[in-house]
């Protein structure tokens, strides 16, 4: 099950560190936006799912005027800290702690899911996808990002670059090399053909990639 974040440092650090640790982080957010926005209209309603933060809610938002959004996420702190990063953009946003089944029934327009997924073992993640799947319009775009490898490669070689990819000080390969195994324990990480197939014993089709950096990847799919 997805683990909230409650560590008060943690949460304290998350809008700082998770744009250093990955790549094109602020354009991810972009990209999943003009995916988004090529199904859905102007005034549309969005499902974030693992919204806590609110940095993709506050992308979203300010680049679409129209759209309402709903977030939620089972960390109560972390919502605390997405009021904070959403200010006046608050009135828009409905957030709700909890997981998938506190999000309403929709239909939405459109829904994202990102930095999440790795956190879920696989048929918690394969339910997950079903319940979002439920939730959306015919036609509607679902846009994934988070942990994973190319398929046939080393997971930890890949999480060892992101380690390093997030140090922007002195290159410790050691330490990433530590930091990558203690994350392939911690994280049941999929390759890009194992998420691709939960994707589409979900119900989603048109599923493609469209954003990859070392050992993040994500993809774009229709409900």
């Amino acid at each position: 099950m997805l683990r909230p974040f409650t560590d008060a440092a943690t949460v304290a650090r998350y809008a700082e560190d998770t744009p250093r640790k990955v790549p094109g982080y602020a354009d991810l957010h972009r990209m999943a936006m003009l995916l988004l926005a090529e199904r859905a209209p102007p005034h549309s309603d969005i499902l974030v799912y693992g919204a806590g933060g609110g940095l993709e809610l506050k992308a979203f938002g300010e680049a679409q005027p129209g759209w309402r959004l709903v977030g939620v996420d089972p960390s109560a702190e972390m919502l605390d800290l997405a009021r904070e990063t959403l200010g006046p953009l608050q009135r828009r946003v409905d957030l709700r702690q909890g997981y998938i089944d506190a999000a309403p029934q929709g239909p939405f327009e459109g829904a994202a899911c990102l930095l999440t997924l790795h956190f879920l073992q696989r048929d918690e993640r394969l339910a997950v996808l079903r319940d979002i799947r439920r939730r959306m319009k015919p036609g509607a775009r679902l846009l994934i990002a988070h942990h994973c490898y190319p398929e046939g490669s080393a997971p930890q070689a890949w999480l060892a670059r992101s380690a390093l990819f997030a140090d922007r000080g002195v290159q410790d390969v050691a330490g990433a090399s530590r930091s990558a195994q203690m994350m392939s324990k911690q994280l049941p990480i999929l390759s890009a053909v194992e998420e691709e197939a939960l994707l589409e014993q979900a119900g989603f089709s048109e599923i493609a990639l469209f954003y990859a950096a070392f050992s993040f990847r994500g993809w774009v799919a229709t409900a």
